[in-house]
């Protein structure tokens, strides 16, 4: 069983439990629940830079990444630093997140939120928009074709942006459909953890232009992202990178002025 196995598996119980103690009458009936979505699709599409930031406190790959920030210092530090977009990871047994480190990156900053989490439930989606996320991560690696249709058009149904996830050119097959505003190509391959840059360059000309093309997993460097762009990719995930410092926030404003230089 690889690492993502074991986190779906964990991740079902995790839902099931969730499930039986929060009804989805109280998730809507959040106060957040009606706000007005931020898109991060739009976002990108009319940014320079195109950076999205991430706060993640470890990962199965690294351990731990950065224990000691809190995510309201994180979130105000990169609205400043000027970033588009900012994602939290909310999944607690194997990147140290919650749900509530979405609800205070939303109240400490205007970004659009993306929750990163291992979706395989439309109640994870009901969950995002009620806890004040503006955008969802949907995995293919995780998901059937059915799956991706089902979670992307109820997303949609709730003014969410969907992000989604591919690994490779048979999940890219199954996943590319309407309801998906933007597709991410992960360097990273879930099983062997190995990283490169040759797998967005790759998909890039499958990727139809009707989508944000996100590159996702191993862009620490400007260099990075100035060889990813004449692929047509206009996003950038960029977590460990910034998360590894002491200050997130001006670790991020500086790799972008390095970048618009």
């Amino acid at each position: 069983m690889n690492i993502l196995d074991k986190i779906v598996r964990d991740k079902r119980l995790e839902v099931d439990l969730r499930k039986s103690i929060i009804p989805t009458s109280q998730l809507e009936a959040s106060v957040l629940f009606n706000r007005e979505i931020v898109s991060l699709a739009q976002n990108l599409r009319q940014s320079n830079s195109g950076i999205i930031a991430e706060h993640k406190r470890r990962s199965p790959s690294k351990s731990i990444i950065n224990h000691d920030l809190n995510v309201q210092d994180v979130a105000s530090g990169y609205e400043k630093s000027g970033v588009c977009g900012m994602s939290v990871l909310s999944d607690g047994k194997y990147f140290g997140g919650s749900l509530d480190d979405v609800l205070v990156a939303r109240a400490s900053c205007n970004l659009p939120i993306l929750r990163k989490e291992f979706i395989i439930d439309e109640y994870q989606i009901l969950e995002a928009k009620s806890y004040g996320a503006d955008v969802i991560l949907l995995i293919a690696a995780i998901l059937s074709k059915a799956e991706i249709k089902q979670f992307s058009e109820f997303a949609k149904s709730l003014q969410l942006d969907v992000l989604l996830e591919v690994h490779n050119e048979a999940e890219l097959h199954k996943s590319i459909m309407p309801s998906l505003d933007m597709l991410g190509v992960n360097n990273r391959n879930l099983k062997t953890f190995h990283v490169s840059l040759e797998t967005s360059k790759k998909l890039s000309i499958k990727i139809p232009d009707d989508f944000v093309k996100v590159s996702e997993s191993g862009i620490g460097s400007v260099s990075a992202i100035k060889e990813l762009k004449p692929y047509g990719y206009k996003g950038f995930l960029i977590g460990e990178n910034f998360m590894k410092t002491d200050n997130p926030g001006v670790s991020a404003l500086k790799f972008i002025q390095n970048l618009e230089s």
